[in-house]
């Protein structure tokens, strides 16, 4: 079943937000500009658009990495604004440490929050178990798969469970089966955490099969063109899923939101 986000409280707005980067020979470039967006609790809210439009930006933004030219981002759970600490962060990359076990990786962030070693290692094991790592808990990056390296990195964001979840195409590097299953387990993730979630993709179908909205940006500098809700029920076959109805209707649209941006 769709959730209904229309009585669903805001957990992430972003208000006319831009942003300026300094080229090399000293001229400024615009990256982003008037970007406004509301995500709404428990959404998984995509964002697609053409290279260089500032996507991966727009996450830094908001993980506090960058600081805007202009505008403001705020964070909400209920009425309590968030703090950057409850906001999960997985990139195009993995990121593990090579040296760390997977799971050492995984108890990483309890031990840089100063979790008690024995819960930790409690909460990291269940972790590694939930993602389908266990057996692998002493495996080191070097001895897994990329899609078994993403994994390990899903585990290490969501063990400190945040409140909302960044992800920069998560697995834009990963073949297509593994790429197919790495969706549904993310799908699988968020049905039982119901964390918000803001995913960068430049895939149209991976957008679809996941999202309730998509937001599509404009080229350079960007902004936001269109938001389309996604009206596909929910659980959702990631696996037959160009088969829903509407599927090819809402890729047509998507497209062509897209393409004057992408033929320049």
């Amino acid at each position: 079943m769709k959730q209904d986000l229309e009585t669903a409280r805001p957990t992430m707005i972003l208000g006319d937000l831009s942003h300026r980067f300094a080229s090399p020979d000293g001229r400024m470039m615009d990256v982003l500009t008037d970007v406004n967006l509301t995500i709404r609790e428990k959404e998984f809210f995509t964002v697609v658009g053409p290279s260089g439009c500032g996507k991966s930006t727009l996450l830094n933004i908001v993980t506090g990495m960058i600081k805007p030219t202009a505008g403001e981002v705020r964070l909400l759970s209920g009425d309590r604004e968030l703090d950057r600490l409850e906001v999960g962060y997985i990139t195009q990359d993995s990121n593990l440490f090579p040296w760390f076990t997977v799971l050492e990786n995984v108890m990483m962030p309890l031990e840089i929050r100063r979790v008690p070693k024995r819960e930790r290692q409690e909460r990291a094991r269940e972790w590694i178990k939930i993602v389908g790592l266990d057996g692998f808990e002493n495996h080191y990056p070097r001895q897994l798969s990329g899609g078994m390296q993403k994994r390990c990195s899903i585990a290490r964001t969501m063990v400190y469970e945040p409140e909302v979840l960044l992800m920069d195409e998560p697995f834009g590097a990963l073949d297509a089966i593994t790429k197919t299953t790495m969706q549904k387990t993310v799908l699988d993730l968020w049905q039982r955490r119901q964390t918000s979630v803001v995913f960068i993709t430049h895939d149209l179908t991976e957008a679809i099969a996941l999202s309730d909205r998509v937001a599509v940006m404009t080229g350079r500098p960007g902004r936001i063109r269109r938001t389309v809700d996604i009206p596909l029920d929910r659980p959702r076959d990631v696996y037959n899923i160009t088969d829903s109805t509407n599927f090819q209707e809402l890729r047509r649209e998507l497209w062509g939101l897209l393409e004057n941006d992408l033929d320049s």
